[in-house]
């Protein structure tokens, strides 16, 4: 039986009338009303304690909307608070703009939402205000999410694409490919039974252990569109530095390395949305390693490979066999749509 037409968002839930503000007193005030958003002012306004801002905003366009381990709205959330978390913020506040396609399901949207609810309780940010549009029918795919966010910098934390230095060690949180992975498998139907699941998970708290480590973390990136192989070429072209990694360092769950290979896939290049990078002074690599694995986000954290002086701008990894070849930026586009 087809959905009732009070349970489809229609045109009108963008008008700024009745039904937007029953959108609002009914879907999002009940899962993310705090203080500052209770207000429904047209922005927030709040106090923050002594040190420097960060802010980012990123944009959301996940096709499939859900998908094993989370969905468009979780993976807003901790796509905003790992950007924050990758400039050494502690993240304290998002925004969420909602573009949402006319005749979209309100069930799914109410999903949706508390799962932006549930990944910001883990990440113990708050959502303190946004905006919502309505589109027409077949504009927007279904539901576009936009978030920005803010954090506080501690004093002493200085964490920087161009800050990585010859002799620090390259620290990855974890196996690499399982989001990108996870969305070709239900976008494109494969029925591929293996255990993979998306990443999508929130970094900070891991973050503030390592930095509890060690103030010598030079150097943080999350390796999303792009991998692993474009984001450790960004950082050795800001740095200009050279990087050597390991191959038979870099962790792989089973099922993706299987599936990369039947498709022909390098891991290298396929996105992550819970894993990070670290570029760590050599000295205190052990101790950061060590505060990475007591989070279950780092609990496969492991060094593969370190910075050096040679061939700045490069990224060369050590294969299994012994031989080295560089490591391009991906060219082209792996997976449109990725988040």
């Amino acid at each position: 039986m087809a959905e009732k037409m009070d349970n489809r968002i229609t045109l009108a839930h963008g008008s700024g009338g009745s039904l937007t503000h029953k959108l609002i007193r009914e879907t999002f005030l009940p899962l993310l009303s705090n203080p500052l958003l209770g207000r429904l002012d047209d922005g927030a306004v709040f106090g923050v304690d002594k040190g420097r801002l960060a802010f980012t905003t990123d944009s959301y366009v996940v096709n499939p909307l859900f998908f094993p381990g989370g969905d468009i709205g979780r993976l807003a959330v901790c796509g905003t608070v790992n950007d924050l978390s990758m400039c050494g913020a502690r993240p304290l506040y998002l925004s969420l703009s909602l573009i949402i396609e006319e005749g979209f399901s309100q069930p799914d949207l109410q999903r949706i939402i508390s799962s932006v609810r549930e990944a910001a309780l883990e990440a113990d940010v708050e959502v303190i205000t946004g905006d919502t549009k309505v589109v027409g029918r077949g504009s927007a795919d279904g539901l576009f999410i936009t978030t920005s966010g803010i954090g506080i910098v501690p004093e002493g934390i200085e964490v920087s694409g161009t800050n990585a230095k010859a002799g620090d060690k390259v620290i990855l949180s974890g196996t690499l490919g399982d989001h990108g992975m996870t969305i070709l498998i239900q976008r494109e139907g494969l029925g591929f039974e293996g255990p993979i699941e998306s990443d999508c998970a929130p970094l900070n708290q891991m973050v503030s252990s390592m930095l509890e480590a060690s103030h010598d973390i030079h150097c943080l990136r999350d390796p999303t569109r792009g991998g692993l192989a474009t984001t450790l070429n960004e950082i050795a072209l800001q740095s200009e530095v050279g990087i050597l990694i390991q191959e038979d360092a870099t962790p792989l769950n089973p099922s993706v390395s299987a599936l990369c290979e039947l498709l022909g896939f390098d891991p290298l290049y396929v996105a992550n949305e819970g894993k990070l990078v670290a570029m760590v002074k050599a000295s205190d690599s052990d101790r950061v390693l060590e505060a990475m694995k007591e989070n279950k986000y780092g609990k496969r954290a492991t060094i593969i490979g370190e910075v050096t002086g040679e061939h700045p701008g490069r990224v060369v990894i050590r294969t299994r066999m012994g031989t080295s070849r560089i490591v391009d930026m991906l060219t082209g586009d792996l997976l449109p749509r990725i988040c």
